[in-house]
């Protein structure tokens, strides 16, 4: 295994695959109506912390990351953002001199996807975690709301919480999925983009961070 597939391992969401999808197929594909409950206890329950997580990225790691073979890098950034041009165009971009220059630019190729490239990546996004330790009623009650979202705007709900405490996650989410579900699709649409090229930043900081653990090896 190469340190980049580790990175892959390390990532928020380690049981989704990072298959792609060719735009045609997004096109048609359309998930379930409903969201099996027992998916939701077996996710993680960890909170990034963005200030934490850059202030361990150091010269070392961005080093690493500039000079990662292309295609394993590719398939650690598609576990940010499940967008196969959007991982190509941020590793095309090296160098990048900072972690702040890199987010910049996962910004910017992160606006610049088209409906089928969003809908790309929202497709292979999973369920919002949880904190461990969560209660029953509560699984319940969010596995119902993501069923209600997923059928009306047909993809999972995603909201970044790298910026939210743990006991407060689960009103966070509740409370952010009954208030979307009254937006129409045209309106929910540039909120959801919003939130993956957040969650996406995160994620990405995360891979670079990882880096740092892989100095000298």
């Amino acid at each position: 295994m190469t340190p980049l597939d580790n990175v892959t391992a390390h990532l928020a969401h380690p049981s989704q695959s990072t298959r792609t999808r060719h735009p045609q197929d997004v096109a048609t594909h359309r998930r379930g109506p409903t969201l099996p409950p027992h998916r939701l206890p077996h996710l993680p329950g960890q909170v990034a912390i963005p200030e934490q997580l850059r202030a361990a990225v150091g010269p070392a790691a961005m080093e690493r990351f500039n000079t990662a073979p292309a295609a394993e890098l590719e398939r650690a950034l598609l576990g940010c953002c499940r967008s196969l041009r959007w991982a190509r165009r941020v590793t095309e971009h090296r160098p990048y001199p900072d972690l702040e220059a890199l987010l910049a630019a996962a910004d910017e190729a992160a606006y610049d996807l088209t409906p089928a490239e969003l809908a790309e990546a929202l497709a292979g996004e999973s369920l919002t975690l949880l904190p461990d330790g969560a209660y029953s009623a509560a699984h319940t009650a969010l596995s119902a709301a993501h069923a209600a979202y997923e059928s009306r705007f047909g993809h999972v709900f995603v909201i970044c919480l790298d910026d939210v405490a743990p006991e407060e996650t689960l009103d966070r989410v509740l409370t952010g999925i009954r208030s979307r579900l009254t937006n129409d699709p045209e309106e929910e649409r540039p909120l959801a983009a919003e939130e993956l090229r957040r969650l996406a930043k995160g994620r990405l900081t995360r891979v670079v961070q990882h880096f740092s653990g892989q100095a000298g090896h």
